[in-house]
């Protein structure tokens, strides 16, 4: 997106509602408007897949890569659609406002959900045969996937009975007949999601509001996508993953990371001119006006581990064919709007894909104030147009909380330097959006957090734990016409209105 402009990061699940976690209704309409006053022209969010709490709820964890969240749905738009009535929502839980308490939810939106999709099956819906034929080719499988795992209680799919993890036709018909209604019922729900969200992006383009999507690298093992084409991943004779995905040991980690994603067989991908990939990015592109790739770096090389192995220490690299993949995006999608995740240690060949494709990287402010202020990639003087400057990311920790917890004295004191005079903890979000909206690069992206000056209890996601995160949520009032005053004034000193 080449235009200079700054915009918002929240996701979908921040938003505040009284259903226990954001959704697609009113409360999001009422957030486009805010960054319309505001002059803001991002809005990003994270992953709309679905989640599970078996994974943390984290959005890179999901049995689909193309399926969306159905936690997301409106239950006040399905009573404008007459799915629902004001009645069938009652009685709503005491949910609490500034936390999404994930199983309280899925319970509260499965009964939701039901007496939705009883009411569908009499009155129907005309629009619903035309989103069943424009996505079969996901769909299908995805609906029997989920219908398969409530039937074998949850199992993964690799344990399933032989002739329906092996994808027998005889076996599936077998299935599809017998699970026919719960089959529906996942259709109808993808439909009302895709329908709301829709709606909801046409609604921002409206107001000049582009919508900045994520896509993870890599899928889960247990998930549809690895059930229906198995041979794209690297599994073993009895279909276990031999290798599996991570980033070797660094200075954060004695040990690497360890993710445990099944990791790609890029020889059988290329035979097939990458047809899997090149639907995932056009139905992301499909979904966004602009689409950010997690882990950018897993395309060009990726460190591969040993299923065995319990840590990240004994993998190795193994080079992606990166030039004839992305000679194969470019082709298809020219001018494609994607945003390289290069965050961490980066090497020359994964910049000069970059480079060569003219693909915008990240630079993050509460990075900068480390050593060698003068040469610091992420210090506002060094950066370039081509990129997308953050005060932080979802995975850091708050502005206030990093100035509050995690800089050093040294930090401070760099930071100080850099300014020209001291900061508060009370100011630093101010100063770094500031600072970022300075910047020459074309878009910046603020957490919410940072706009509202919250501390590190309020920060999204804490990498490497599992428990408390993709909780945070909005409230209503922290939306105050003050906060829409100085991002306006802000968008317009610097250009980006």
């Amino acid at each position: 997106m080449k235009r200079r402009g700054s915009g918002i990061l929240l996701h979908i699940t921040s938003l505040p509602s009284p259903y226990g976690i954001g959704d697609m209704g009113p409360a999001a309409y009422q957030f486009a408007d805010f960054l319309a006053d505001a002059r803001q022209h991002f809005w990003q969010i994270l992953p709309l897949n679905p989640t599970d709490p078996a994974y943390g709820n984290s959005p890179y964890h999901s049995i689909s890569a193309f399926a969306n969240n159905v936690l997301l749905i409106s239950p006040e738009l399905m009573v404008q659609d007459g799915f629902l009535t004001e009645e069938d929502l009652k009685p709503i839980p005491d949910f609490p406002g500034r936390r999404v308490k994930y199983l309280e939810v899925i319970a509260y939106k499965k009964r939701l959900f039901s007496t939705a999709f009883k009411r569908f099956k009499r009155k129907g819906d005309g629009e619903c045969a035309h989103f069943l034929a424009e996505y079969a080719y996901w769909l299908e499988d995805f609906a029997l996937f989920i219908a398969l795992k409530a039937h074998f209680k949850g199992k993964v799919w690799s344990d399933w009975p032989e002739e329906v993890r092996d994808r027998h036709p005889d076996a599936l018909h077998a299935c599809r007949e017998k699970l026919r209604g719960k089959i529906a019922r996942e259709k109808f729900l993808q439909y009302i999601l895709l329908k709301q969200w829709r709606a909801l992006k046409a609604y921002c383009n409206e107001r000049d509001i582009h919508i900045f999507g994520d896509m993870p690298i890599y899928v889960d093992y247990d998930s549809v996508d690895v059930w229906t084409e198995p041979e794209l991943v690297k599994l073993d004779h009895t279909k276990q993953p031999s290798f599996v995905a991570g980033v070797p040991p660094d200075y954060f980690s004695k040990t690497g990371q360890r993710w445990g994603n099944p990791v790609y067989r890029w020889e059988v991908l290329k035979e097939r001119r990458y047809s899997w990939w090149m639907q995932r990015i056009a139905h992301n592109l499909k979904l966004f006006d602009m689409v950010r790739i997690d882990h950018f770096r897993g395309l060009i090389a990726y460190w591969e581990i040993p299923s065995h192995e319990e840590t990240a220490i004994n993998g190795k690299w193994v080079e992606a064919p990166a030039e004839d993949f992305f000679n194969h995006v470019v082709e298809q999608f020219p001018d494609s709007p994607i945003i390289a995740e290069d965050l961490g240690t980066i090497t020359p060949d994964v910049r000069e894909v970059m480079n060569r494709y003219g693909f915008p990287g990240m630079k993050v402010l509460l990075f900068a104030f480390g050593d060698n202020l003068a040469t610091n990639p992420y210090v506002p003087h060094n950066h370039v147009r081509n990129c997308v400057v953050y005060t932080g990311t979802h995975d850091n920790n708050t502005t206030r909380g990093w100035f509050e917890k995690e800089a050093t004295a040294e930090d401070k004191k760099r930071l100080s330097k850099y300014l020209g005079r001291k900061v508060s903890a009370k100011d630093i979000h101010w100063e770094l959006i500031r600072l970022a909206m300075m910047s020459v690069s074309d878009m910046v992206i603020f957490p919410m957090q940072d706009i509202l000056g919250l501390g590190a209890e309020d920060r999204m996601n804490r990498p490497s734990t599992v428990e408390g995160n993709w909780e945070w949520r909005l409230l209503p009032e922290q939306l105050a016409a003050s906060v829409t005053v100085s991002l306006r004034e802000m968008a317009e000193i610097y250009g980006r209105a």
